[in-house]
Formats: C-alpha cells, structure tokens, sequence
C-alpha cells in the first residue's frame, strides 16, 4: 500500500511539474516569422512607436524603424493602397506591426502555420477593448478596398495593390464595428475584447506606457497557467493531490 501511495504521489508531483512547464514555455519568447529573432532581449535603439519593448524584444532596431515606413522592406506592404490613411489611422497600424514584431509576451496565442514567409503566426489575441475601439474610431473615416489585408491582393507591381473591381470605400463600410475591424483585418490575429479593458489583467493592450511597466506580462502569464486543463495542468493535479495526501498520512 505505501509502495502504490508513494509512486502515485511521485507522478502527481512529475504531472504538476510538466503543467508548469507547459506554461513557462509560452512567456518570453519570440514567434518563428520573417524578421523576428530567436529569442527576446534588450534593444536600447528601437525607434519611436516600437520603444516600449526596448527592455526585451523580438525586433531588431532595424526591423523597428522599418515598421513606421510605408511599403517598407518588411513586407512590402503599401497601407496607402487608397490613398493616404490619416495620421491617426497610421499610427495604429504601425503599433500594431510593433506588437507582431517585437512583443515576448504572444507565446500562448502563438499557432504553427504553413507559409512561404513564416513557420508561426498568432491566432485570437484577446485585444483591450479600448485599443479596439481606438483603432476603428481613428480609422473610419480613411480609405481601403478589403476587409481581410492577408490575402487576395494584387502583387504584380512588386507591392499589394486593390484586386480588380475592389472598389476603395471608407473603412466604415468594409468594417462596420470595431469588431470587424481587429477580428477581420487580419485573419482574426486578434479577438475583440468586449467584457475586458486597459488594467484587467485578462486583455493584450497595444499601447502602454513602459515607465510603469508593461502589462502583457501578467496577461501572458494568466493565459499560459489556463492553456492547459488536462491531467498535465495545476488544476487538475493539485486536487488529486490533496485526496492522496490522507492515504499518504496512513500508509
């Protein structure tokens, strides 16, 4: 009886071990895309939008200052497809590309993906409601020809151009809501946040100011520790724990 009540307290104790592990993975690392680096650390030089990261990174400051060009050598993408977005449009596309490239803090929406460009993407990033909202408001009234940016352009000139007969409208008409906005543009990267805001603990925040810290942090780590509710996780061991502790006590 002892012999079976120890070897199931050793892989309850292994078991709680391998479901941390499980978590820690996904906080502080960097996704496998086109221009972001092994892993993150300091990048005193990352150029203005993108500076937040600076005390660990997964940009470089070159990729930095490219993500506030337009058709820059990233991705030779053209946000003015529609004409000039105005400057307060632009500026949330350019916190945005600082988010994707240089954040640590996406490791549990990270997701495999089978690309020519990128071996990893992330997939439903709870975005703070007021980052979404924000982003649509600033927006609504500049121009685009698509409700989804990942896909279906014209790159014959080197650069995504409008499909044929994709007409340029305000981005009130191809993004009615703030939702359709962050979930669609990018192929649901990110999920709109509705119950969650700035501070909760529960949302990913675009902008923040890094002179009290940044907030990602925490709300990577809460979604790390719940990624997993199988034998493998806390949760579950820790009550199995506690039923063998009495067993142990009289064995």
């Amino acid at each position: 009886m002892a012999q079976l009540v120890w070897g199931l307290l050793f892989l309850g104790l292994m078991a709680m071990a391998h479901g941390l592990q499980k978590g820690d993975d996904l906080l502080n690392v960097c996704m496998d895309g086109k221009h972001h680096k092994y892993e993150p650390s300091q990048e005193d030089d990352l150029h203005q939008q993108c500076s937040p990261w600076k005390k660990r990174a997964c940009c470089t400051a070159n990729t930095s200052i490219a993500a506030h060009e337009d058709a820059s050598h990233l991705y030779k993408f053209n946000f003015n497809h529609c004409g000039m977005l105005t400057p307060a449009c632009k500026r949330h596309f350019v916190q945005d590309l600082c988010l994707y490239e240089c954040s640590p803090n996406l490791g549990p929406w990270i997701q495999p993906v089978n690309s020519s460009w990128r071996k990893e993407r992330v997939l439903n990033i709870p975005l703070c409601k007021e980052d979404c909202n924000m982003w649509w408001e600033d927006c609504k009234t500049s121009y685009t020809c698509k409700e989804n940016w990942h896909k279906g352009w014209n790159w014959s000139s080197g650069i995504n151009e409008c499909p044929v007969k994709a007409a340029c409208h305000p981005f009130s008409f191809y993004f009615p809501t703030p939702t359709s906005l962050c979930e669609n543009i990018w192929s649901r990267s990110y999920n709109a946040s509705h119950s969650y805001g700035r501070g909760s603990g529960k949302c990913i925040q675009m902008w923040f100011d890094p002179a009290q810290g940044n907030p990602n942090e925490a709300v990577a780590k809460f979604y790390a520790n719940s990624s997993a509710p199988d034998i493998f996780s806390w949760g579950c061991s820790f009550p199995f724990l506690t039923l063998l502790l009495p067993l142990l006590l009289r064995a």
